[in-house]
């Protein structure tokens, strides 16, 4: 079993990586608590308590700093909270089916997924959209200012009609498997909306905490919520995501890519392996 201050130190990693790549920390805290022999429906579960402190510390400064499209996250949000319920509740069956294996193959293959659609996209610094018409009628666009770039960079969105669907099945990656969805939600937001790097982000990590909300409540109320567990995890993730908060805005759209890809490989790896290892 993993300690308190343990816990504290890997959740104050997690929440300042998470924080500046959008995956809310529980990415890195789920394979770390499954490392310390802890059931992977515990570290889900305080992971996915985790993804709400890091989305409420984090999500202030982006809102600030001008980096998170409040517009289009509320519009995303009526996805990903249905579908978190849904994937919740199915991760509730596996375990009374016992196999707990299964989880840790499907958190490979979507992180598999989103290393192929961003591994694509890495050199691409700010997209060039062209708007349909539900994303004007929506009005998804924005603008921030880039510091790397020094300049002031406006943007516009599109495709939300193919988003919805797409942020659905984050939203059940958020609720099966504890990580927020951030991954995929990163994913459809850049390939199908065009979405600038750090803007979808900033967007994320404003989205997920509200997603694992709707996630975390079918965690509690089948008992898989450790209060001893979730409480530093929880503390250290916020103090993590206010410190990565302040490092996005520096770092470029290509640097943010790079990053989110060495930790996607290294996860895939460890699943997989824990997978096998569960079989």
């Amino acid at each position: 079993m993993i300690g308190v201050l343990e816990a504290l130190v890997f959740a104050i990693f997690a929440g300042f990586v998470g924080s500046i790549l959008g995956l809310g920390g529980a990415l890195i805290l789920t394979p770390i608590l499954v490392y310390f022999n802890i059931p992977i429906e515990y570290a889900i579960a305080a992971s996915m308590v985790a993804i709400i402190a890091t989305s409420s510390g984090a999500a202030s400064s982006y809102v600030k700093e001008g980096l998170s499209n409040v517009r289009a996250a509320f519009y995303m949000e009526v996805f990903t909270a249905v579908g978190a319920i849904a994937g919740a509740s199915l991760t509730g069956y596996i375990v009374l089916i016992h196999a707990q294996s299964l989880l840790y193959f499907i958190f490979a293959a979507f992180l598999g997924t989103s290393f192929l659609a961003l591994g694509k996209m890495r050199n691409r610094e700010f997209p060039d959209v062209k708007q349909d018409r539900l994303a004007k009628w929506l009005e998804l666009e924005g603008s921030y200012y880039d510091k790397p770039a020094k300049k002031q960079i406006d943007y516009k969105l599109t495709r939300p009609a193919m988003a919805g669907p797409g942020m659905f099945f984050a939203g059940v990656a958020a609720g099966m498997l504890g990580i927020g969805g951030g991954a995929f939600k990163i994913s459809v937001q850049e390939m199908i909306m065009g979405m600038p790097s750090k803007v979808s982000t900033a967007t994320t990590n404003f989205i997920q905490g509200m997603t694992a909300l709707d996630g975390a409540s079918i965690y509690f109320t089948s008992g898989f919520v450790y209060i001893d567990l979730a409480a530093p995890l929880a503390i250290g993730t916020t103090v993590g995501s206010l410190v990565g908060a302040r490092v996005l805005p520096r770092l470029t759209n290509r640097t943010l890519r790079s990053l989110f890809l060495i930790v996607l490989v290294v996860l895939i790896v460890d699943m997989v392996w824990k997978g096998v290892a569960a079989s």
